[in-house]
């Protein structure tokens, strides 16, 4: 039968055994999105999270708190040494993989950092503690910039970055339950080291993972460097200028969070009081988005002027070959490649793309980072309720808000959905500041829509259907909102430079959040948390207005395809 169907010019079916292969290679990357999601988010809920219930028991006050919550910065700063991550082969650990000796490393020192962690007593060496928290937020970050290269990398007609984003999604969440829920419940039966020793045990098991996971292949750097020393190309002088600008500005604002960080954690001393937290953020904060995102964006958009003006170029191929040049044409094909090419292609819309992110998460991140210190000493629940209300009950309704996203970014449309994504959170701030003061209007909408009777039919009481309601409402909205901008965001890196653009437009989202924890902590301590949950719904309103910038110019743009003019 075969010989004849070749014979008479029909194509020869694909063997059994390849449809088998390609099934499990589905199935293989499948499990490992899995895998690399729950490693992603398990670091991130015990150090941004749950590490802060750990020192609110140990009475360590919330300004405190709120500067050592700044090791979430490593997220927000992750796009700085992504470069490294996608170019930069380890020795001994390249063999295993482009980016699995990346996963691997890191994984490696999350499960030291939380050892670091387990042996070291906040109350006492706060210092230390905040150490290891950094090492293992740092590798966190690193992580997560080789995990979303992956993610976009691997992805193919058969298993599309849909699907592998929202498996990542799924990985991600189920990691929160158990660096939530579990950690909280744990931390009620044992103590706080055995629970963090317990965690990295987790991680050590999804190495086994990602030394079975597929990869990609490393592209030609020679390739990279040639076209760099092709007439009209930037000269060498001026790539130089725009690395040192690039490198001076970053340097900047690291060396400053820094040195106030450990100021703030070094030992109180009577006689030099610690410098406030608030105002550091006001003098500091808006030069340090400045120095971070503004600075490089501008050399980005200058480099792409020189270009288009043939000023600076090259006017004949450089021939000249050195240690230094290829260093220099390394960093600059890293660093101020990709940001070229985005504000290249995105024009003077990547102010408004760049000003949405920033903004998008704003409202809601300023203050997750002491949601369990809110719910444990100010609201006073115990551990096991505010582990099944905020890591088990509100993992479930943060996935019904992923799904809905899903639905509605297909029936409405992408930029419809992320409206409606920056809205809902602004509200779900009002209901925590009426949590806050005695949930009475939470307590009308429970009895007017009847969830407080059948919530009690389930056993609980008014008091903890209050935290279930105000914890639903927050998790769908932000479910909602996190499913559309993840979707967005992934539409918009190219994939000629896709750690670098992802990763910097990922870590914008956490910029400003991060930055404002530091003053949010001492709010708290000085105004309440009704107060300070009202005035971060108020910051909301700023990620709407420029959501809708950026739905103005994704129509125009629209129009212009449509139109021919484009």
């Amino acid at each position: 039968m075969a010989s004849t169907a070749a014979a008479d010019g029909a194509k020869p079916a694909r063997p059994k055994g390849w449809r088998l292969l390609k099934i499990a290679l589905q199935k293989r990357k499948s499990a490992t999105m899995l895998g690399f999601g729950f490693s992603s988010g398990l670091p991130y809920a015990l150090l941004i999270g749950t590490l802060n219930a750990w020192l609110g028991e140990e009475k360590v006050d919330l300004a405190t708190i709120g500067v050592l919550s700044w090791i979430g910065l490593s997220y927000s700063f992750k796009f700085l040494w992504s470069p490294l991550v996608d170019r930069l082969p380890l020795p001994g650990l390249d063999r295993l993989g482009r980016r699995k000796s990346w996963i691997l490393l890191c994984q490696a020192v999350l499960v030291l950092g939380f050892g670091g962690l387990a042996a070291t007593d906040p109350a006492h060496a706060i210092g230390t503690f905040a150490l290891f928290a950094f090492i293992a937020a740092l590798a966190s970050a690193t992580q997560d910039v080789a995990v979303d290269a992956w993610r976009i990398e691997v992805a193919d007609e058969d298993t599309p970055v849909e699907l592998l984003s929202s498996i990542y999604q799924f990985g991600y969440r189920i990691a929160s339950i158990v660096g939530g829920a579990l950690a909280l419940v744990m931390a009620g039966r044992m103590s706080w080291p055995l629970v963090y020793l317990s965690m990295a045990g987790l991680i050590v098991l999804i190495m086994l993972v990602t030394l079975r996971a597929p990869d990609t292949p490393r592209p030609e750097q020679g390739a990279l460097h040639a076209a760099l020393a092709q007439p009209g190309e930037l000269a060498p002088a001026a790539r130089w200028a725009a690395l040192a600008i690039v490198g001076v500005s970053w340097a900047w604002a690291i060396g400053t969070i820094g040195h106030f960080m450990v100021g703030m954690l070094a030992p109180a001393d009577p006689a030099s009081p610690h410098p406030s937290v608030g105002d550091f953020t006001k003098a500091y904060g808006p030069w340090i988005v400045v120095a971070t995102v503004v600075v490089p964006l501008l050399v980005a958009a200058t480099t792409n002027w020189l270009k288009a003006h043939a000023r600076s170029v090259l006017t004949a191929p450089d021939t000249r070959v050195s240690p230094l040049r290829t260093a220099a044409n390394h960093l600059y094909v890293a660093l101020v490649s990709p940001l070229a090419e985005l504000s290249g292609r995105l024009r003077w819309g990547v102010l408004i793309v760049i000003g949405m992110i920033l903004t998008y998460t704003l409202c809601y991140n300023i203050w997750s980072s002491f949601a369990f210190p809110f719910y444990l000493e100010h609201l006073h629940y115990t551990k096991d309720e505010v582990a099944f209300a905020s890591k088990l009950f509100g993992i479930f309704m943060t996935i019904l808000g992923i799904s809905l996203g899903g639905y509605l970014f297909v029936r409405l449309g992408r930029m419809p959905t992320i409206l409606i994504g920056a809205i809902l959170p602004i509200l779900g701030n009002f209901v925590y500041a009426d949590l806050a003061e005695g949930a009475r209007h939470i307590d009308a909408v429970g009895n007017a829509t009847g969830l407080n009777a059948l919530f009690a039919l389930f056993g609980f009481d008014a008091r903890m259907v209050r935290l279930l309601l105000a914890i639903s409402f927050e998790n769908v909205s932000t479910g909602i909102a996190g499913a559309a901008f993840v979707a967005y965001m992934s539409g918009i890196v190219s994939k000629s430079y896709t750690a670098v653009q992802y990763a910097l437009l990922s870590s914008l989202t956490f910029l400003i959040g991060s930055l404002g924890r530091g003053i949010a902590g001492e709010a708290f301590d000085t105004y309440g948390y009704a107060t300070v949950f009202r005035w971060t719904a108020a910051a909301g309103l700023v990620a709407v207005v420029m959501v809708l910038l950026e739905w103005g110019r994704v129509a125009r743009e629209a129009r212009n395809v449509q139109s021919g003019t484009s």
